[in-house]
């Protein structure tokens, strides 16, 4: 999937993702897309959170083995 920013969230433990995550997007324009790369199993849970308590759209989420991928857009301003 196409995404004009990354976040390399691997190794780092609950808050620290979502924290680095809401840093990120504050650098985005609207309708640019983050990948997020986490190994921290509760971002399943919070970065759907985030993304729907900021209005963010997660297009698409994946894991394989132990590695979890996600792409949000940025909201419109």
């Amino acid at each position: 999937m196409n995404h004009q920013a990354q976040l390399d969230a691997k190794g780092l433990l609950c808050p620290e993702p979502v924290m680095m995550l809401h840093v990120e997007m504050r650098k985005l324009t609207a309708k640019e897309v983050l990948k997020v790369v986490a190994t921290d199993p509760s971002t399943t849970r919070d970065i759907p959170k985030f993304c729907q308590f900021l209005g963010h759209k997660l297009l698409d989420q994946q894991q394989e083995g132990d590695i979890y991928t996600y792409w949000i857009e940025k909201k419109d301003s």
